[in-house]
């Protein structure tokens, strides 16, 4: 992992973006401040893979949730209301 200057990461973006796709990561320093961090994208397996935990996690958290049923209004009257 290196550092660049916003300026430096303004004029070298095709060589930063070159850097990152081989595994790199860059941090880019405003007035010697880091505000952004450049990595390699998540590929799709790994996506996927944690967006199925992730959705698992929420459907079990669901599961152990009461049903609310707390209509005090039918469908008919919805329509009659032109909602």
């Amino acid at each position: 992992m290196h550092t660049v200057s916003a300026a430096e990461a303004n004029r070298q973006f095709s060589s930063l973006l070159r850097q990152v796709s081989q595994g790199e990561t860059v941090t880019v320093l405003s007035h010697g401040r880091p505000v952004a961090t450049i990595s390699p994208a998540v590929v799709g397996t790994e996506l996927d893979h944690d967006r199925t935990k992730a959705r698992a996690r929420l459907l079990a958290r669901l599961d152990g949730e009461p049903v609310a049923d707390n209509r005090n209004w039918t469908r008919a009257e919805l329509y009659d209301r032109g909602q």
